[in-house]
């Protein structure tokens, strides 16, 4: 594991004045856009009273993550550009706003599987099954979701912080332990990227099946189609905005888990990476709201000839 006791710990500043602000200014109007984005997303779904559906309550949802993770990343950019060496050595005023940001991270993937789940469910249950996502169901996610989400994502401010114990800190995240990022990203983001695509698989699987047994009845219309051409198009786009956003997240841990080297040796390329793997992650705040809110509202529309369909299953 990486540490600070055979490097020279030089506190001098170490960020190019220049540099900072070419990473810093992007990362906060990123940050900027995407908090008008969801809170419009928020606003909107509340003045249609569409919350009562259990995918309008997951939406929303996710909106309220994306809006807490790009504050939290707005935060956390405003340090970086007034004070940008705190972002390499790490200290007690990074800790809170690292901390909101990981746990809105993991609320926003929590959300994405719930989603994709639900989606599953619904297209699912018109054809095998006749379980489906309530209200309620939607309610108890969230909670769970929420509950899980700031009880990992808090852990640092509850001790395990390598503020005192420097043997394993990381050279990426300080103050954050290299171990505690390991236990944190390994898990959640494998969740992120294999439950989504084995939901969305199986979604497009179903509708194929579906499309074929409505052309044996002379059913299968050019609306149906193109409908579920969309649907397919949107699964890919989600998996891949998923893929985008958190695997470089991942090879930066899994890369500041093997390192060897000091921070001096680091700079400046692997934390250009790092802010860089912060915008990717915000993006995703900001396609969230149109693939979310926007293309999946083609799959209310799949069900219309379901009846011969289930026929000739």
């Amino acid at each position: 594991m990486n540490g600070f006791p055979n490097c020279s710990a030089n506190y001098t500043r170490i960020w190019n004045h220049y540099l900072v602000l070419a990473l810093g200014i992007p990362q906060l109007t990123i940050n900027v856009v995407s908090i008008i984005f969801n809170c419009t997303v928020i606003f909107t779904r509340l003045a249609t009273r569409d919350l009562h559906k259990p995918i309008s309550i997951l939406f929303c949802n996710l909106a309220v993550s994306d809006l807490f993770t790009s504050f939290s990343g707005f935060w956390i950019s405003m340090l970086f550009i007034t004070n940008p060496d705190i972002t390499i050595f790490g200290s007690q005023d990074m800790l809170a706003p690292y901390s909101l940001y990981t746990t809105s991270i993991l609320s926003t993937i929590y959300n994405l599987v719930s989603i994709g789940i639900e989606r599953y469910l619904a297209v699912a249950a018109s054809m095998r099954t006749r379980f489906r996502v309530a209200r309620n169901h939607s309610i108890a996610v969230v909670f769970i979701s929420w509950l899980l989400a700031f009880f990992l994502g808090c852990l640092p401010l509850m001790g395990w912080n390598c503020l005192q114990a420097e043997s394993n800190v990381s050279v990426l995240y300080s103050p954050f332990c290299v171990s505690y990022l390991v236990f944190i990203a390994m898990p959640n983001v494998a969740v992120a990227f294999l439950v989504p695509l084995f939901t969305y698989l199986r979604i497009i699987i179903i509708l194929r099946k579906r499309k074929l047994r409505m052309q044996a009845c002379g059913q299968a219309t050019g609306t149906y189609r193109s409908a579920e051409t969309q649907v397919a198009r949107t699964s890919i786009s989600i998996w891949l905005l998923a893929l985008v956003s958190y695997a470089p997240f991942l090879a930066g841990v899994v890369f500041d888990a093997v390192n060897q080297r000091c921070h001096g040796e680091l700079y400046p390329g692997v934390y250009i990476f790092r802010n860089c793997t912060a915008m990717l992650i915000t993006l995703t705040c900001l396609g969230n709201p149109l693939l979310y809110t926007l293309r999946l509202k083609a799959l209310r529309g799949l069900a219309a000839g379901r009846a011969c369909a289930i026929g000739h299953g």
